[in-house]
């Protein structure tokens, strides 16, 4: 088609000569990004079945249509308000049909058109149409006849610089005398003129307007195509500058090797050979390390990429392919050391002892991957460094906070200026081990955005069946992580991935409780602040009481760092004081405690007080600082039956509510209350501390109970706490964060809680003796339990006459005070 189409302009313009009879309603062919000009060629591809329609008739009929460009090209189906003003009268000079029933033509533009009006759409666009008639002053004549010339001296010259056109165009332009047709045909060959640009071209009527604005684009164009050639001719330059150096550079190489001059790259070049050798790398990896290194020697050391590989050999001689350190299997000593650094953690101390059990039985076992997972200030990092002091081996600690470069674990390649390898590998460079204690912490903490996503590159390193094989990006050779004992820490679990999470072994870590902080603080953390503040135990004394003042007064915390804040607070003030002279001893004391810190931040609340009106209830909820009471308050009004709930609750809190409202409305009876209470009422139910954000369905027990308490006029018991999930048929379901919980109630002085029946698992083996002391734990499965226990006694008649033996067995069992243990029925 391309043969017939160069065939037909070589024929010369002769039928736009004569003069044409163009009647005054013509079918409509609409075109997609094409604009047709008069006396040009083009070929056409039709598949719309209204065009192909269009066509077999036009061929049957004359071959004459009418062209134009539509607006928007996403449109299927135009009508004359997507259709361009001006378009052009078309002659069908061939037409080809294909076996998919699409049709490709060679057309000839012959006049503008201006369209009229369309007058049917179907079976396809038919216009009136009128013919576009071009106007020339003659008093512009001699403009035109200069801009004639320069438009067809510059497009000479833009053929001859695009490879784009061919060179018969300038042939072509030379012989056109006519401005009105040049510019048309000009415009037409010019492929980088946008749609638009062409059309307005087609819309502008005065000759003398549209070679001025041919003239200004094709000045533009021939800029664009001098600064391309330009730019080729620099780059060409470039890299003949660069072979031309390269060969100069290899004549000094020989001039130096000539002089002796080049003694000192040989000498590193040895150096570096006898580390390989000496490094104990793999096979593997000793083959790469003398490829790399035969290239450096055939390398000018003032090449830009000597450096470069200079630094990857160091890389690879640098690590411990073959380090270990010889760890020391004693259990009774890590024991020791264990409990020496950390009071409780029972939990993740056995999990390190078992681990060392079998290994000292079984040397090639896989190391676990741990996580420690707790609130802020519990001991986490510190106990993986008691773990590989303990063990013997190196300590290496990454930060993963922030983080959010998949290169920061793999490392960058080689490619990029100032590429080094991952965290990974840059740790065991640190340790000079190849079996260190790499903890990963905050990785809870880890992000990611168009750089990759670092929890996923971690998908390899904490998997013990793949990470034998690593390879960092800057080594691009595998290393052996198998020996590496990884654990991480995280504040919390629901950002972790869980493919991530799933090649974890996760050791939750609860809070401390007073015993253990006064334990903590007499053993650890006065030693380690008297001596930070230069200070003897001579001078500075703290007693027992005075500590647990602070953590009473001044700390409200599941860990120890706000503690160690204020036991140096105090420090300080010692500090000053023997700076300005005074030189006695102090023993600090409650009464110091209050003079040097001011009023204690904290006071214990007086439950009784709080939850002396009907309403008020005390529950318990695990946050990921650790445990934390709450007070639930519902109040009743009048209304038209309607529940509001306060202090910022998530939805499954507010499922909750309106659960324990259902369960409430279904029992009136049962607790005298009136069934019709919700018809003329409003409910409303408000957690304190509005500004924070809370959530989760434990709540539902307190809720059930505060509204109970509220609509039978029975205060709730100020000396006991509760929490549970409940469910519309009454049941209490278990809940997370037992010990967190309990901690959160001991610190307000609760001591007696309302946990679900199926956490009896929990309280066993969570809750530590010292932790159990003087608590009461009621395990209760159905609301009704939760109501007989936490709702003030009330006189006969207010009580439910169903099931009232049971309930009254449960209040003699809270007031018998036992304390609950794994064989008592609590």
């Amino acid at each position: 088609m391309s043969d017939q189409l160069e065939n037909l302009r070589a024929e010369d313009l002769s039928i736009g000569d004569r003069p044409l009879a163009i009647p005054s309603e013509l079918p409509i062919l609409p075109l997609r990004d094409t604009v047709l000009f008069p006396n040009s060629f083009m070929p056409l591809a039709v598949a719309r079945t209204s065009s192909v329609r269009l066509i077999d008739d036009a061929i049957a009929n004359g071959k004459l249509i009418a062209v134009f460009t539509q607006r928007d090209a996403a449109i299927d189906e135009p009508g004359q308000a997507d259709l361009c003003p001006v378009g052009t009268a078309t002659h069908i000079h061939k037409m080809f049909k294909l076996p998919d029933g699409s049709v490709r033509l060679i057309v000839q533009g012959w006049a503008r058109l201006k369209l009229e009006q369309v007058v049917s759409s179907q079976p396809y666009l038919r216009a009136r149409v009128s013919a576009a008639v071009e106007d020339v002053n003659d008093a512009d004549q001699l403009e035109i006849d200069a801009l004639a010339r320069n438009i067809k001296t510059n497009f000479q010259q833009v053929v001859s610089l695009s490879p784009l056109l061919s060179d018969d165009l300038q042939t072509l332009a030379v012989n056109i005398a006519e401005p009105g047709r040049l510019a048309d045909f000009i415009a037409s060959s010019l492929s980088t003129i946008s749609t638009e640009v062409k059309q307005e071209m087609l819309e502008t009527l005065d000759v003398r307007a549209r070679m001025d604005n041919l003239n200004r684009i094709l000045i533009k164009e021939l800029e664009v195509l001098e600064l391309g050639s330009k730019i080729q001719s620099q780059v060409q330059s470039e890299v003949g500058k660069n072979q031309r150096e390269y060969f100069l550079r290899e004549q000094m190489k020989a001039i130096q090797k000539e002089l002796g001059e080049n003694d000192d790259q040989t000498k590193e070049i040895e150096e570096l050979a006898e580390k390989i050798e000496a490094a104990g790398m793999p096979d593997a990896v000793k083959k790469e390390a003398l490829r790399e290194l035969d290239r450096l020697s055939k390398m000018p050391a003032a090449a830009a990429e000597y450096t470069v590989s200079r630094t990857y050999l160091d890389w690879l001689v640098a690590l411990p392919w073959n380090k270990r350190t010889d760890e020391v299997i004693d259990l009774p000593l890590t024991k020791k050391v264990l409990d020496a650094d950390h009071s409780g953690l029972e939990k993740a101390k056995d999990r390190i002892l078992e681990y060392l059990a079998v290994r000292k039985l079984n040397p090639s076992v896989k190391g676990p991957i741990l996580c420690f997972v707790g609130p802020p200030g519990v001991g986490k990092t510190s106990l993986a460094k008691s773990i590989a002091h303990s063990l013997g081996r190196k300590f290496v600690r990454v930060s993963l906070g922030g983080m959010r470069d998949e290169a920061e674990i793999r490392g960058h390649r080689r490619t990029y200026i100032g590429a080094l390898p991952g965290q990974i590998i840059q740790g065991l460079r640190r340790a000079e081990s190849k079996n260190p204690v790499f903890i990963l912490d905050e990785i809870d903490k880890l992000g990611s955005d168009f750089r990759g996503d670092p929890s996923s590159a971690l998908l390899e390193v904490l998997d013990p069946e793949q990470n034998n094989t690593f390879r960092d990006h800057y080594l691009d050779v595998p290393f052996d992580l198998s020996e590496v004992l990884f654990i991480t820490t995280a504040n919390i679990l629901d950002p972790v991935p869980p493919p991530l999470k799933d090649r974890m072994e996760v050791l939750e870590i609860a809070g401390y409780t007073e015993e253990e902080k006064l334990k903590i603080a007499t053993g650890h953390l006065v030693d380690k602040q008297v001596k930070n503040h230069g200070l003897t135990a001579e001078y500075i004394q703290f007693t027992p009481d005075a500590l647990s003042r602070v953590i009473r007064g001044y700390t409200r915390e599941a860990g120890v760092r706000n503690l160690e804040r204020e036991i140096g607070s105090l420090c300080r003030k010692v500090a000053r004081r023997r700076a300005e002279g005074n030189e006695s001893p102090l023993e600090i004391t409650p009464d110091v405690v209050v003079e040097m810190l001011g009023a204690p931040r904290f006071l214990d609340e007086e439950m009784e007080e709080r939850t002396k009106y009907p309403g008020v209830a005390i529950g318990l909820a695990w946050t990921a600082v650790g445990g934390e009471v709450l007070f639930v308050e519902a109040s009743r009004m009048a209304g038209s039956g309607s529940l509001t709930l306060t202090g910022q609750l998530g939805d499954v809190m507010k499922e909750s509510a309106r659960a324990a409202l259902s369960w409430l409305r279904t029992h009136a009876k049962e607790y005298n209350i009136d069934p019709d209470f919700f018809k003329n009422a409003e409910i409303h139910i408000h957690v304190p501390s509005g500004a924070i954000p809370k959530d989760g369905p434990s709540a539902g027990v307190t809720m059930a109970t505060a509204m109970a308490s509220q609509l039978t006029g029975r205060p709730v018991r100020g000396d006991i706490a509760m929490t549970g999930e409940i469910t519309l048929s009454g049941r209490v379901l278990p809940i997370g964060g037992v010990k967190e919980k309990v901690l959160a109630a001991r610190r307000l002085g609760i001591h007696e809680v309302i946990l679900p029946k199926q956490n009896a698992k929990n309280v066993n083996e969570d809750l530590t003796p010292e932790l159990r002391k003087d608590l009461i734990v009621h395990l209760v499965s159905t609301i009704d339990e939760v109501l007989a226990l936490a709702l003030q006694p009330v006189s006969s008649d207010m009580r439910p006459q169903d099931g009232k033996k049971k309930k009254e067995e449960g209040r003699s069992e809270v007031k018998s005070g036992r304390p609950y243990s794994p064989t008592s029925p609590a």
